[in-house]
């Protein structure tokens, strides 16, 4: 309840900042001008999110009838757990990418998504998987995937937003030019500050649920100290060249090439996965996981 609280005060922010900067730069009609440009860019991705970033990743959908035995899996091993979410079985897909990661789309669990890497199906074993895909049925049973698609949205608006002020410069709300290069620059910061807090504070309540999920934190922790390695040796193209899909993933995937982490929308792996190994009482924790020996296990 709290989290949900948190969220909608974060959203709402990010909405008054994105009116603010419509009024710094056309006064009272550039504020409502940039509502209702918030609102359709808003109506636009809560149909359309899930079906356009599947697109950008080539994803394909696969089901337990697929011949490949480590897809075939993959697929029951999603089945199984949502039905032991009480969930529906949402869509899943495949990318073809070498880079370990997974994500979930969709605007409700009736309308979901959840797709993995073939890198991903490659480097962990079948345990690991079902630690990821936990997590991301976490994402979509509290609904993160909508509230991450709206936050990504208004986030990029706001960005393109303050883009124009460099050219017009404002009107006398904002200062002028002076007032433009301030929007410019602090007002996509603002707004990244805020994306962050949000995916930062999912990505730790989906740990949680997704190890009550598949019942094993170990598995999770595991396969995010996997992940967190291989994202690192591996570029994701596709993310490159969208990096506003990024918050999606279950770890960074930019962190291939050396991203700044100032504004990353991911808590430190570290800590995700001492949190996970608290919950089994035991208290250990996992270090990186060598790339090398990370292809053992079914699915490899």
């Amino acid at each position: 309840m709290l989290n949900s609280v948190r969220t909608g005060m974060l959203l709402a922010a990010l909405t008054a900042l994105f009116m603010g900067v419509g009024y710094l730069l056309g006064g009272g009609a550039g504020m409502i001008i940039a509502f209702l440009f918030a609102a359709g860019t808003n109506l636009f991705a809560y149909w359309n999110s899930d079906k356009m970033v599947l697109r950008m990743y080539k994803a394909q959908e696969v089901d337990e009838t697929h011949a490949s035995g480590a897809v075939r899996r993959y697929a029951k091993g999603v089945r199984l757990l949502a039905q032991n979410a009480n969930m529906p079985v949402p869509k899943i897909y495949i990318m073809e990418n070498a880079q370990p990661n997974a994500f979930a789309t969709g605007r409700n669990p009736e309308n979901a998504a959840v797709a993995a890497t073939t890198g991903l199906l490659r480097i962990l074993n079948e345990q690991e998987v079902a630690g990821v895909m936990a997590h991301e049925l976490a994402h979509v049973k509290n609904r993160d995937t909508l509230t991450m698609t709206i936050t990504a949205t208004i986030a990029g608006a706001i960005t393109m937003l303050a883009n124009f002020a460099l050219f017009f410069g404002g009107n006398r709300n904002g200062g002028g030019l002076i007032g433009a290069l301030a929007i410019m620059i602090l007002a996509p910061m603002a707004a990244a500050l805020v994306q962050m807090a949000i995916s930062r504070g999912r990505e730790y309540e989906a740990d949680k649920m997704g190890a009550e999920i598949c019942g094993h934190p170990e598995w999770l922790a595991s396969a995010l100290a996997k992940i967190s390695n291989g994202a690192a040796q591996i570029p994701n193209e596709t993310a490159e060249r969208h990096p506003e899909t990024g918050q999606l993933m279950i770890i960074n995937p930019l962190s291939g090439r050396g991203r700044d982490n100032l504004f990353s929308t991911h808590p430190a792996t570290q800590n995700r996965i001492e949190r996970l190994m608290a919950m089994t009482g035991g208290g250990a924790s996992f270090g990186s996981v060598p790339a090398s020996g990370a292809r053992q296990g079914p699915w490899g």
